[in-house]
């Protein structure tokens, strides 16, 4: 796709924030008040929520003995369970639509022209799937070591990763809800959110850090070895944006780790 004169395809490939010169009158504040409004809407909302959460665990008794449940029944009733799923997977794309349409508008383009720009497309299918797979396998073994230190230690709380009745609908909805996991968290707290901090002229190692703090911080919930892999995974993938340009491989990797735990567990549930 051809860029306007002066624009990379890439909203974070230059590393020199400065390099875009200074930001126009109320520009800076229009910008920040973006950021506010897309992450109380989505992600920073949970990093809030999840802070409680901790702070409840931790006075309730010790982290050890807390349970964090994800994917867990709405109903009794299967088919209103399946309608509530469905309605909270799809409601919590929103933000993402929301963060691209903004970006597009930001550039005199669209939300279409955003996703293409920070590489949420199928032009590459294979190089994305083949990174992505790549990444699956770095991160997802050393997460699932942190989790069982941390377990051992007791500052991780025992992670439920399903908590669905067994019905015909069950793996479809955790696939769905591994995708809405990582197409939400991938655009916003990568694509996005490194985009629009360096709008607002923020150093790389800055933004960087920012998104895989935030990554971190609304997993807080699980507790302290859950926290730290966040953070790390959200370095790895955050610098493989920035040498890539595009989200679509960090999506793949997010979308096989949690499919692997989301299923797994409800597969292996019944031996448990």
């Amino acid at each position: 796709m051809a860029e306007p004169p002066g624009r990379s395809e890439h909203p974070v490939a230059a590393d020199d924030p400065g390099a875009a010169g200074p930001l126009q009158p109320g520009e800076r504040s229009r910008l920040r008040l973006e950021v506010f409004l897309v992450l109380a809407l989505s992600l920073g909302a949970s990093a809030v929520y999840s802070v409680v959460s901790l702070v409840a665990a931790l006075t309730r008794g010790p982290l050890s003995e807390a349970t964090a449940t994800l994917n867990a029944s709405r109903s009794d009733r299967p088919y209103l369970d399946l309608t509530y799923q469905l309605l909270a997977n799809a409601t919590a794309l929103v933000p993402v639509v929301l963060a691209l349409a903004l970006l597009g508008w930001g550039r005199g383009g669209t939300a279409g022209s955003a996703a293409r720009a920070m590489g949420l497309d199928l032009r590459r299918p294979g190089g994305d799937a083949l990174r992505g797979l790549g990444l699956a396998a770095l991160i997802g073994v050393p997460g699932l070591g942190l989790y069982l230190a941390g377990r051992a230690l007791g500052v991780t709380a025992d992670v439920v990763p399903a908590a669905l009745d067994t019905s015909w609908w069950t793996v479809p909805v955790l696939l769905l809800a591994a995708v809405k996991n990582a197409v939400l968290e991938e655009v916003v707290v990568v694509g996005w959110l490194l985009a629009r901090l360096r709008d607002l002229r923020w150093g790389a190692g800055a933004a960087l850090a920012a998104s895989a703090l935030l990554r971190g911080s609304y997993h807080l919930y699980q507790g302290v070895g859950p926290f730290v892999g966040n953070v790390v995974m959200g370095l790895v993938l955050g610098l493989v944006y920035r040498r890539t340009g595009r989200v679509m491989p960090l999506v793949v990797a997010h979308f096989l780790i949690d499919a692997v735990a989301f299923v797994g567990y409800a597969a292996a549930r019944p031996l448990l």
